[in-house]
């Protein structure tokens, strides 16, 4: 069974900021991009993150706290489950094991929920019946997955709830991040006697992008430049959300420079990113002799040791 607290490094008590911290330090450490072809800290990366989503989210955290794991399967219902539980243990707090929660969902190798909590819901109906009370659906909780501009630029999804006959659509705001969720109202369970239906809620899922990084709303891009436009400075163009725009590359630019282009990032509601372009200088790979000749030339020009000063 994970532990979400100890897969970031933090207390059960770790304030909000404590668990944002944790995870930027350990997503830095272990993405991908700065470990290609390292499988392990890749799992490692994939684990920190799926703990992020849960603690960061206070209503994720308080069901993880509550029930464990199990909180974060889909379709599970923290209502349900602590309802259950309650009348399992008749109020009172057990020394022993309590129920199994993987029963609170389909399969389990036993009693689905329905059957496990039909002769609760049906005291509960009962009771509605003679009070003329309605009880509202449940709502459903499920993820889609959206495409790294789709997320950006908003869009509008058609998905299919369940078994049912007709499409829902999904709008997705523009500026939307992983883990933001989307309410869609009247789409979840249906109410009992004549209650409203609940809601269905989604939780966004963005999709990687091969040459973009996104952080907030600030994006970042590694533009290949020559050593020719390194060295001599040259205009580039560099494609944005909104179209391709000029960027100047200035005399003697570095590899790992920063350009910054004020208002090209991302835009969400009233705020709006940067795009931050780091330059990336291409050396040749061609083995002719000139080539050689050339680059001998260039590091003869070079005086002194690049590393000096290098150390802690």
């Amino acid at each position: 069974m994970a532990d979400f607290y100890k897969d970031l490094g933090v207390s059960r008590d770790a304030t909000a900021d404590e668990i944002k911290k944790a995870y930027r330090k350990l997503a830095g450490k272990l993405h991908p991009d700065k470990n290609p072809d390292d499988k392990k800290a890749e799992a490692q990366f994939k684990v920190v993150n799926r703990a992020y989503q849960t603690l960061s989210d206070p209503e994720k955290r308080k069901a993880y706290d509550e029930f464990g794991e199990d909180s974060t399967r889909e379709g599970f219902d923290a209502s349900a489950a602590r309802s259950y539980r309650d009348a399992t243990r008749g109020g009172r707090v057990r020394t022993g094991p309590g129920p199994n929660l993987e029963d609170l969902f389909s399969g389990g190798g036993g009693a689905g929920f329905g059957d496990m909590l039909g002769d609760l819901l049906g005291a509960r109906a009962a009771g509605a019946r003679r009070r003329g009370g309605m009880a509202k659906g449940a709502d459903l909780q499920s993820e889609v997955k959206v495409d790294f501009v789709s997320a950006i630029r908003g869009a509008e999804l058609k998905l299919r709830v369940q078994d049912a006959a007709d499409e829902v659509t999904v709008r997705v705001p523009p500026g939307a991040g992983d883990g933001d969720r989307v309410r869609i109202p009247g789409q979840g369970q249906p109410g009992a006697f004549g209650g409203p239906p609940g809601d269905l809620v989604l939780t966004i899922r963005v999709q990687e992008h091969p040459h973009f990084e996104r952080s907030g709303l600030d994006l970042y891009l590694d533009l290949p430049i020559t050593v020719g436009e390194a060295f001599h400075g040259a205009k580039v163009r560099v494609p944005t959300l909104e179209g391709a725009v000029t960027l100047t590359v200035p005399p003697h630019a570095q590899s790992g420079q920063v350009a910054r282009l004020k208002g090209k990032g991302v835009k969400r509601q009233a705020q709006q990113g940067d795009l931050y372009v780091r330059f990336d200088i291409k050396l040749p790979d061609s083995e002719s002799e000139d080539v050689a000749k050339a680059i001998d030339t260039l590091e003869a020009a070079i005086s002194g040791d690049v590393r000096d000063g290098i150390g802690f």
